[in-house]
C-alpha cells in the first residue's frame, strides 16, 4: 500500500461496491503516459429510496460522485512492463527501464521452480502478457497472464501432460478462508500471483491489455 492515497484504503472497505471507470490515456509532456481516471464507490439502492431529480434542460451532465459527494480523480503513470521476482516475492511496475511501483506478492503453494502441469501449484516463469481483465472474479479484481505460451504447450505435449492455465494477477479472495494476516505472509494461491486489494487497484489502473510481464525465479 505504498504511495497510496487515503481514499484507496477506504475503497478496500467497500470491496464489492467499487466501480472503475473513465480510463483513458493522455500525455503530460514529460514523456510519461498518464491515465486520468475516476474511481467511485457506488452504494446499492434501498427499497423506497427516491431517485435523484432529473437535470433541467440544458444543464451539464452530473459527474460521478462518491457517497460523500466528492468526485475522486486519479492520475497515474502507465507501466510498459511488469517484472516479477519470485525469490524476492516482489512485483515491479516498470517504465523505460525504471521502477514506478514495487509490491509484495504471494505465489503458488509450491513456489520453487516453473509451472509444468495442471495442479502442481507452481507459478510460471518466463515471458508472457497481461490479457483479459475481470472485475467480477472470485478475487478482488483479476488480470489473466498469457500462460501457457507456445514453449509451455510444446513442452507439455512432448511429455503428454496438461500444462494448466488460468494464471492471474489478483487481489484477495472475495470470501476469506483465513485471517487477513495469513494472506500477507504466506504463499497461498494455486499458482497465481496475489497482491493486497489496494495494491491490485494500482496495478489495474497502471497497466494495459497486452502489457509484457516477465516472471523470474
Amino acid at each position: 500500500m505504498k504511495a497510496l492515497a487515503p481514499w484507496a484504503i477506504g475503497l478496500m472497505a467497500a470491496c464489492g461496491l467499487v466501480s472503475l471507470a473513465g480510463v483513458a490515456s493522455a500525455n503530460d509532456g514529460s514523456g510519461l503516459n498518464e491515465t486520468p481516471a475516476s474511481l467511485t464507490i457506488s452504494t446499492p439502492a434501498h427499497g423506497g429510496a427516491e431517485a435523484p431529480p432529473a437535470a433541467p434542460p440544458g444543464a451539464a451532465p452530473a459527474q460521478p460522485r462518491s457517497p460523500s459527494g466528492l468526485s475522486i480523480p486519479v492520475s497515474m503513470p502507465i507501466a510498459d512492463e511488469v517484472i516479477v521476482r519470485k525469490s524476492q516475492r516482489r512485483l515491479y511496475l516498470m517504465r523505460d527501464g525504471k521502477v514506478l511501483r514495487s509490491y509484495r506478492i504471494s505465489l503458488g503453494l509450491e513456489p520453487q521452480g516453473p509451472k509444468e502441469r495442471a495442479g502442481d501449484f507452481r507459478t510460471p516463469e518466463g515471458h508472457y502478457f497481461l490479457t483479459r481483465r475481470n472485475p467480477r472474479s472470485d478475487y478482488f479484481l483479476s488480470i489473466l497472464v498469457s500462460y501457457p505460451g507456445p514453449e509451455d504447450r510444446a513442452r507439455a505435449q512432448r511429455r503428454h501432460i496438461d500444462p494448466g492455465g488460468e494464471i492471474m494477477l489478483h487481489g484477495l479472495p472475495n470470501i476469506l478462508r483465513h485471517k487477513p494476516a495469513f494472506y500477507e505472509h504466506s504463499d497461498w494461491t494455486d499458482g497465481c500471483i496475489a497482491l493486497s486489494d489496494s495494491d491490485m487497484v494500482e496495478v489495474w489502473l497502471m497497466t494495459r491489455e497486452n502489457t509484457p510481464i516477465e516472471i523470474l525465479p
